[in-house]
């Protein structure tokens, strides 16, 4: 952190500040002479001081309290981490919670330590007196300091009836309970139902009944009204699991219904919870994971099919059918589900007259000049999903150029192997025209992903007179697909998007798809401007969508490979 950086690196000297970072170092070494109130005031000290951004600081302090804390803390660390939680109030609200949180935190270590069992257990005893100190106001602490205070010294309704009454007979106990419910009814009264739960799974006080926990899953505190409904048994479990189900929830439902053996109980909830999950896979266009997902169900595969159909991707019904051996099943569904290809838009309908596949030089170079020719295009690129946790994306392997009636995919990966130095200068030619305008959808991404799979290209580091459609259309929803329903009339089928981009030959369908993302743009831009006061003339209408233009000329040249 800053305020140590000062201290380590320059040394004490006599600036004040120099001198206080060095007694902070000095007493964070050795605590065995430091009472708790100095060491909190020291913590403070060091969050003032320090240079870094709030977060920066608070866990590098964490850091800092861990070591400390194992550092001779007398009588020993949980003791003085209790005795430390009583004077962290005395700081006032900004510093209160994250401090406590801080300490609670770094006690959580020390717990499987051999050696300081003996101060736990005494440690336990304080802080059941605190909850107490807590719960009547006497300690102004957070309803969420009060908790990680019950978890972190695993505080039982002992621990509360010593600190009540000095003993751990029977007769405490219930009257430990009874004392503790009068405080649960308040928070209940109040809404504090994070806390008020709490207590009740902690201490076992019967204090909550069915219309509570309906009250909880009525204001959407379902985490809490698990919690409950665990304690309360069986037949709560299930009216949550039925309130799930009725909420469309099936995960939560079949997590509670595996976590409790409630399948005999459920039995259809786990096929319901797969079957969701496959289809939104499936409107993803995720339809690999999807089949992987159905696991060889053959209910499950059916359902992949059945949803393939309905979204027109018949290459992918006919893949799955071969497969798995589905063409009955096919034909028993084609006569009362057809799938309607009129619901979405397509390149006919637009009256695209040509879709140019370019993998050559020379082919490269007669797409640039076609390209040169226009006023406005459309852009879009594709790369091959990468589903893989923290791996890095894949490569762009094809972008798309499109007028109103021609569209160009060029095949990135073999153009870039063929000649890279071509490559690069034809589309320095393209993004850097101030005669052509460019539609993008979410372009910035498109662009990010292009220089990080061909970054030795400067083409793609430059560009002049971009238009990125999302921030012209900033209140619509639904993406791409979106903004044709809106301006058009009919949206766009998505459910190729996540096909494998590097296999060659792409498929007529996948080259469809391509082209019809980038052709659409210009479609809906001339629709734009057709629907606009006099018919787009006006200054007022350029004006707007030219406040949207963006370029960037990057002046550093990158030495060139080629």
């Amino acid at each position: 952190m800053g305020r140590f950086e000062e201290v380590t690196q320059e040394g004490p000297g006599t600036n004040q500040h120099n001198d206080e970072g060095s007694i902070c170092l000095h007493t964070f070494s050795n605590l065995s002479h430091v009472p708790p109130a100095t060491f909190i005031y020291l913590l403070k000290d060091c969050y003032v001081y320090g240079t870094n951004k709030a977060t920066s600081k608070f866990k590098i302090l964490m850091q800092l309290v861990k070591v400390a804390l194992n550092n001779a803390p007398q009588p020993g660390p949980f003791t003085y981490a209790v005795q430390c939680m009583y004077i962290v109030p005395l700081l006032g609200k900004t510093y209160s919670e994250g401090f406590s949180h801080m300490l609670t935190s770094s006690l959580k270590h020390l717990k499987s330590v051999e050696s300081l069992q003996k101060d736990f257990l005494e440690a336990k005893y304080l802080a059941a007196q605190l909850v107490l100190n807590i719960l009547d106001s006497v300690v102004p602490h957070e309803n969420r300091i009060l908790v990680k205070l019950l978890e972190t010294f695993e505080i039982e309704l002992r621990d509360m009836a010593h600190a009540l009454y000095g003993s751990e007979l029977d007769d405490d106990l219930v009257k430990a309970r009874e004392h503790l419910r009068q405080y649960v009814k308040c928070f209940m009264e109040s809404e504090s139902n994070a806390i008020a739960v709490a207590l009740i799974t902690r201490f076992s006080i019967q204090c909550c009944d069915e219309s509570f926990l309906i009250k909880l899953i009525e204001s959407n505190q379902l985490d809490i009204a698990e919690e409950c409904a665990t304690f309360m048994g069986k037949e709560m479990i299930s009216l949550l699991i039925q309130k799930f189900l009725d909420m469309k929830m099936l995960k939560s439902a079949n997590k509670l219904v595996k976590e409790h053996d409630l399948t005999e109980e459920f039995p259809d909830v786990s096929y319901l919870y797969k079957e969701s999950l496959v289809k939104k896979l499936a409107e993803k266009g995720c339809w690999d994971i999807a089949e992987a997902r159905a696991k060889k169900e053959t209910k499950l595969v059916e359902y992949l099919v059945y949803l393939a159909m309905e979204a027109g991707y018949m290459e992918k019904v006919d893949e799955l059918c071969q497969r798995y051996s589905l063409e009955g099943y096919v034909n028993s569904l084609v006569p009362e589900k057809v799938f309607c290809g009129s619901d979405y838009l397509d390149l006919k309908k637009l009256d695209v007259q040509e879709i140019v596949w370019v993998d050559e030089i020379n082919g490269l170079l007669n797409a640039t000049s076609c390209i040169e020719a226009c006023k406005i295009v459309g852009m879009d690129c594709e790369w091959r999903p990468n589903f893989e946790k923290y791996s890095k994306p894949s490569k762009v392997s094809i972008i798309q150029i499109a007028s109103d009636k021609i569209a160009f995919i060029f095949d990135l990966i073999k153009l870039y192997e063929d000649d890279p130095k071509v490559l690069d200068s034809c589309f320095r030619r393209i993004m850097c025209s101030s005669n052509i305008l460019k539609l993008g959808f979410d372009i910035q991404c498109d662009l990010h992903q292009l220089a990080q799979s061909y970054g030795e290209l400067e083409c793609f580091q430059s560009y002049e007179m971009l238009l990125d459609m999302q921030k012209l259309f900033k209140g619509v929803n639904g993406g791409l697909s979106g903004l044709s329903k809106e301006i058009l009339g009919a949206s766009l089928n998505k459910t190729r998007r996540n096909s494998n981009w590097e296999q060659r030959p792409l498929s007529q369908k996948q080259k469809e798809y391509a082209a019809l993302d980038a052709v659409v743009l210009v479609h809906i831009f001339h629709e734009h401007i057709r629907r606009q006061p006099q018919f787009g003339v006006s200054e007022g209408c350029k004006t707007e969508w030219k406040s949207h233009v963006v370029s960037r000329v990057n002046s550093v040249r990158r030495p060139s490979r080629f």
